[in-house]
């Protein structure tokens, strides 16, 4: 008969975030797993299959709560491109921590060679820049924003400086620096 399982998948879930995050998925070993999450081998196995599908379930995680702090930062009444800046500083982690996006890293470590990696990058993605583009439209309305500008095209702009944010974190840059860089971003829009 099974052992009942005395963890709570859960949580787990969030901290192999924090794993992956940290490490990456090739330099994330199944023993790290077992150590950073407190659970035997046998139980990393038969709860989440392989450490490939608990990456997925992961980046998953990590994706929805991006997108919920992404909702929260643009969402309410105000000036939008307040609610940008913040929003871009959250994605980017400025001031926070340098480990860049989960996201991002995985795309960056394992590209299209990944179709788990390829098919979240690309809903996180395209998350992000119909947020964007829905903020910018609302600030075009209210006549806070540059008028005349195409959305979408703005939205993206937005996305690739967040993205190459993201990376320029991981490498070390100074918050002050990345602040300047996002805010340099927000002043054509």
């Amino acid at each position: 008969m099974a052992r009942p399982m005395t963890f709570d998948t859960e949580e787990t879930i969030d901290r192999a975030v924090e794993v992956f995050w940290q490490r990456g998925f090739g330099a994330t070993t199944p023993q790290n797993l077992v150590d950073e999450l407190g659970i035997g081998k046998g139980s990393l196995y038969n709860t989440f299959k392989s450490k490939h599908h608990l990456f997925q379930l992961a980046m998953r995680r990590y994706s929805a709560h991006r997108a919920a702090d992404l909702a929260e930062a643009l969402d309410g009444p105000g000036p939008v491109r307040p609610k940008l800046r913040t929003a871009m500083r959250n994605l980017a982690g400025v001031g926070e921590h340098q480990l860049g996006c989960l996201i991002v890293n995985s795309v960056a470590e394992l590209g299209s060679s990944d179709d788990a990696v390829t098919d979240v990058s690309k809903e996180m993605f395209d998350l992000v820049q119909d947020a964007f583009r829905a903020a910018i439209e609302r600030g075009q309305a209210s006549g806070e924003l540059i008028p005349g500008r195409d959305p979408g095209d703005a939205a993206s702009a937005l996305l690739a400086v967040v993205i190459g944010t993201n990376v320029l974190a991981k490498a070390g840059r100074a918050p002050s620096q990345l602040t300047r860089l996002l805010d340099a971003a927000l002043i054509d829009i």
